[in-house]
């Protein structure tokens, strides 16, 4: 049993990955941290887990010091250098996941999305997760790289989980009530990521709407040549068509049918007459296949184990 610690245990994927980790058999949850709860038996305050332990306050030596094989960092962005630094002084061996967005710009660390970048995943030390909506949107743009001209242009759309638990309009359902509402749109962290990580330029707007979780994107792109709806069809059937956890479909996804899902779904997929411009849509559960899963993925394939250990069909 590999010994794990979960550090910012209390928020939405923090307790979806305590759930994915009950079931998952091979780690041993060591430590799970939390101010407001600590104190308190994990297994009492995230439902459908079983753990013991009890939840204690954030100490980044102390947990450094307790030598663990993994440690999850699940806190707000800026929050992890200090946990890293201790770490990196006191237990350099220990496996570091990053699920926030500290790390997703640093060469050191290795970006977690197994779709595109598994080999580099086994193995590493440092892993970055990457952000839900730039999950399903870097799987719907990457097969058509190379055919591209121009900037990318993704809407987006997410449940109000996506907006953390912290109180905000933008997770107030009253606010939300019969609502859309834009935010960050200009500069936001997965339009920085998105470009950086498939080399091209990507615009992205995003939204939250009055549903819990699941996010959906709109893609948009402009093609260098006149392609047809079939060629570019098989460019996905050829990229993802034996990935285990991508879907693809004619129709467009729905954001409802993968809520409690692990995958993402991909489809929808349009062309204009001329053949210049294409559309695709994807979508995920932001909490699952955006996060949590993903995060198991990335710590299955770094500690040597199949990638898909305690994650159902």
């Amino acid at each position: 049993m590999l010994r794990l610690g979960l550090l910012g245990a209390r928020g939405y994927v923090g307790a979806e990955l305590l759930r994915l980790v009950a079931r998952h058999g091979g780690f041993s949850l060591e430590l799970a941290t939390s101010a407001e709860a600590a104190g308190k038996r994990v297994g009492d305050v995230i439902e459908g887990t079983p753990f013991d332990v009890p939840f204690s306050k954030p100490d980044p030596a102390k947990a450094a010091a307790m030598d663990l094989d993994v440690a999850v960092l699940a806190l707000a962005n800026g929050e992890s250098p200090k946990w890293v630094d201790a770490f990196q002084e006191r237990s350099p061996r220990t496996v570091l996941l990053d699920l926030g967005a500290d790390h997703r710009f640093d060469p050191a660390w290795v970006y977690g999305q197994p779709e595109r970048f598994r080999e580099r995943i086994r193995g590493a030390m440092r892993i970055a997760n990457p952000g839900c909506y730039a999950t399903a949107a870097q799987l719907a743009i990457a097969p058509l790289l190379g055919r591209l001209e121009g900037p990318v242009n993704v809407f987006g759309v997410s449940g109000y989980s996506g907006a953390g638990a912290t109180p905000s309009p933008r997770n107030d359902p009253a606010a939300l009530k019969d609502n859309l509402m834009p935010y960050a749109l200009v500069g936001h962290t997965h339009e920085r990521e998105l470009s950086a990580h498939l080399g091209i330029p990507v615009y992205f707007m995003p939204h939250v709407a009055p549903f819990f979780r699941g996010v959906t994107v709109t893609v948009s792109f402009q093609l260098r040549a006149a392609e047809s709806l079939a060629t570019l069809t098989s460019a996905y059937e050829e990229r993802w068509g034996t990935e285990p956890l991508v879907r693809l479909s004619k129709e467009a996804p729905l954001v409802r049918d993968v809520v409690g899902r692990h995958e993402v779904r991909i489809g929808g997929l349009a062309v204009s007459e001329d053949g210049r411009h294409a559309v695709v849509v994807a979508t995920v559960d932001n909490l699952l296949g955006g996060a949590a899963s993903q995060a198991l993925r990335n710590l299955n394939l770094a500690t040597g184990q199949d990638e898909l250990r305690g994650i159902e069909s």
